[in-house]
């Protein structure tokens, strides 16, 4: 039986600044991101790279690593990403080599590619609203996958006057440079590091480079020339579910396909995503409100983003245009927003359909308070999570002695049948494990597999039983379908399921500790 594998969680920082604030505000609330990061577990922080944004004070990715690194103690930093339409693949890698000799080991160069607009002359610091290789004109929303939200792709369009004025002008001013091939790009960097790199023949050292104990990283958007190149060099990948969602799983699967061993000996995806989270999941909708106000400002190009607005001083959702929905539905579709729960849930549900080795999370919300607190409610809950095993390997747990929970809603399971020996319980009283007064009616280190009828809804259920002290718990990977599918043992809804096998030990004595 294999294990599931873990699944880490880290920080893409965009320092959003709000209405109200400075960018100096943004930029020491963004460095609060980076050590209440590090004191909750996250595995890395990136800053990205935008410039000339009133909402956006992440311009100088190498700076805020570099401040970030001295005031954190375990958790990476690094880019997310250094754009090369603007900054030299050289430049860039001695920017974050000179971080990693004062932090070695903790640090990570990110590098993306510059869009170019059509006709534009020249590459454009934003990519990430822009795909390469995204459609446009589907006439749906988009689609499911294994629990995950796939809407459909939507090209930023700078062909539109007003948007291609302003991006000419941002290219005028940041100081656009003529990127190379990009596999190149890439090499040179890990040349610089090597010591072997040269240029017009002659050989070259750069001393905060090479040898530097950094890693680099590609961040792309489409299935494109980024995670193509990603893979042929043997790079690990980010990719952009939280810009891009409609295209992610091509991403993926284009990295997958063109991966060959390389800097590493395997594949390593990391998937972003824009999250929200806050005690109660009302909370954290009200709390979300502006995000679709600030995405229209990106894409519009109008002005850049906007300073994040208060919730409530937005015109709301249902006064918008057709057009204007649809520019950004994609985005607000796909954002992850609720409760701990509902937002794990979601995560697990990213995770299991794109295969991600790791989560990148970014969060933009009015008040900064508001952001810490989301990423150490989301650390906590997801430290919490039970693993996520496929229908087989649980099978296989039961069959060995472990304990089945088949939760049901209120109503029961509908037409979908039921589990042999299972022990089924309401998803809120959980009635077959618990008595009226909360004392665990099986032993906490007994081994528990839950099912449910649903993709997701195990895992709330499988988190609880780890809160009240159960200490081997695992739910299954695709609920009561995919152990339909396993062929494991049913019955019809019709029929009547056999009573589960008692189990002794009835009214534990272990404390109720969380594991």
């Amino acid at each position: 039986m294999t294990s599931p594998k873990p699944v880490p969680l880290s920080v893409l920082e965009l320092a959003p600044v709000s209405v109200g604030q400075t960018g100096a505000d943004a930029i020491r609330a963004a460095l609060d991101v980076a050590t209440a990061a590090d004191a909750a577990g996250y595995r890395r922080i990136w800053f990205a790279q935008h410039h000339l944004s009133p909402g956006v004070a992440s311009a100088q990715p190498a700076v805020l690593a570099a401040l970030a690194a001295e005031r954190t103690t375990t958790i990476r930093v690094g880019s997310g990403a250094i754009l090369l339409g603007t900054t030299s693949p050289l430049v860039g890698a001695e920017q974050l080599g000179t971080v990693a000799a004062a932090h070695p080991g903790r640090v990570d160069l990110g590098v993306g590619r510059a869009f170019t607009p059509p006709s534009a002359g020249g590459p454009v610091d934003a990519p990430a609203e822009a795909p390469d290789g995204a459609s446009a004109g589907a006439p749906d929303r988009g689609r499911v996958v294994d629990g995950l939200v796939v809407p459909r792709p939507v090209r930023f369009d700078p062909r539109d006057p007003t948007v291609r004025a302003r991006l000419l002008a941002q290219v005028a001013a940041v100081g656009a440079r003529d990127a190379g091939d990009f596999r190149a790009e890439l090499e040179t960097v890990l040349a610089l590091r090597d010591g072997t790199f040269t240029s017009q023949g002659l050989p070259f050292t750069s001393p905060p480079v090479e040898g530097a104990e950094l890693d680099l990283w590609v961040l792309a958007s489409s299935g494109g020339e980024s995670a193509r190149v990603a893979g042929e060099l043997g790079l690990p990948l980010a990719a952009n579910y939280h810009v891009s969602p409609g295209t992610v799983l091509d991403t993926v699967a284009a990295y997958h396909e063109a991966f060959r061993p390389g800097v590493l000996d395997a594949p390593y995806v990391v998937v972003s995503a824009d999250v929200l989270v806050a005690p109660t999941g009302d909370e954290a909708r009200a709390l979300a409100e502006p995000f679709a106000t600030w995405v229209r400002s990106i894409r519009s190009g109008a002005g850049g983003a906007v300073a994040y607005p208060a919730p409530g001083t937005s015109v709301p959702w249902t006064e918008w245009s057709d057009a204007d929905r649809d520019l950004v539905a994609d985005r607000v579709d796909s954002r992850l927003v609720g409760s701990p729960d509902e937002v794990v849930a979601r995560l697990e549900a990213l995770a299991r359909a794109t295969g991600a080795d790791e989560l990148l999370v970014t969060t933009e919300a009015f008040d900064p308070a508001d952001r810490v607190r989301s990423f150490e409610l989301l650390a906590a809950a997801w430290a919490e999570r039970a693993p996520v095993e496929g229908a087989a390997d649980a099978g296989d747990r039961v069959a060995a002695g472990a304990v089945l929970v088949d939760v049901r809603s209120a109503a029961g399971r509908a037409a979908t049948g039921a589990i042999p020996g299972a022990r089924i319980t309401d998803r809120h009283r959980l009635d077959s494990l618990f008595d009226e007064a909360g004392t665990p009616l099986v032993a906490l280190d007994t081994p528990v597999v839950v099912v449910c009828g649903s993709v997701n809804g195990s895992g709330p259920v499988a988190r609880e039983l780890r809160r009240r002290g159960f200490t081997d718990v695992t739910h299954v990977d695709g609920g009561f379908p995919a152990w339909q599918a396993a062929g494991l043992p049913t019955v019809s809804p019709d029929e009547p399921a056999p009573a589960p096998e008692p189990v002794a030990l009835a009214h534990a004595t272990s404390q109720h500790v969380p594991a």
